[in-house]
């Protein structure tokens, strides 16, 4: 029952947020960028399959919900799990990808409005921060899965065994936001100002 009320939430969240989107006010320009930038990442993390929890995704992903806004990082976020592994293998793990990574790109938005001057240093930070709390809910679902009991005990001994691979995500994340970050966000604000200098008379 537990898990099942997890999966629940998960469906739910997505929903919410997909019924959000289509009653949303985006441009078709600004969609045709958001897609671009789930493809792109989700590209990056083909590429880096190899190399285990050191991919792109989580950085591009924090990128666009601090440029665009939560629901925009969400949907770039979760958008990227499903692309990607269309060619990594899906799997109930996807669902799980999804609301992580959705997630991250959400609380970057809501960051990116409190802070909207927030740079490279606010990124990295964040990029270790997720490095860590997407391996927490990756084990959240396999916790829930596939270990009995339901203990203390038991969840931190599954965060123990994954503490390896989350520290090399959030390592990986803070270089590729060290390395990438300050030029993709003056790229990517660029292009957002642009965006709602064009859209912004159609929509008065």
């Amino acid at each position: 029952m537990f898990g099942l009320g997890l999966m629940v939430g998960a469906l739910l969240l997505l929903g919410v947020s997909m019924w959000t989107f289509e009653r949303s006010r985006l441009s078709s320009k600004e969609i045709a960028l958001l897609v671009v930038l789930a493809a792109v990442a989700s590209v990056g993390r083909v590429v880096f399959a190899a190399i285990p929890s050191v991919q792109p995704v989580t950085c591009l992903v924090l990128l666009t919900g601090l440029v665009f806004g939560p629901l925009e990082g969400l949907l770039v976020g979760a958008a990227s799990a499903w692309l990607s592994n269309c060619v990594l293998g899906q799997g109930p793990w996807t669902l799980w990808q999804m609301v992580a990574w959705g997630l991250a790109g959400g609380s970057a938005g809501w960051v990116g409005r409190w802070r909207p001057a927030s740079g490279r240093w606010t990124l990295t930070s964040l990029g270790w921060v997720w490095g860590y709390l997407f391996g927490w809910i990756m084990n959240l679902w396999y916790w829930a899965a596939f270990v009995q009991p339901h203990t203390w005990p038991s969840w931190l001994l599954v965060n123990a065994g994954s503490f390896g691979f989350d520290t090399a995500h959030a390592v990986g994340n803070v270089v590729f936001a060290l390395l990438l970050g300050g030029d993709l966000l003056t790229m990517l604000r660029r292009f957002h100002r642009k965006l709602l200098a064009t859209t912004a008379p159609a929509l008065l």
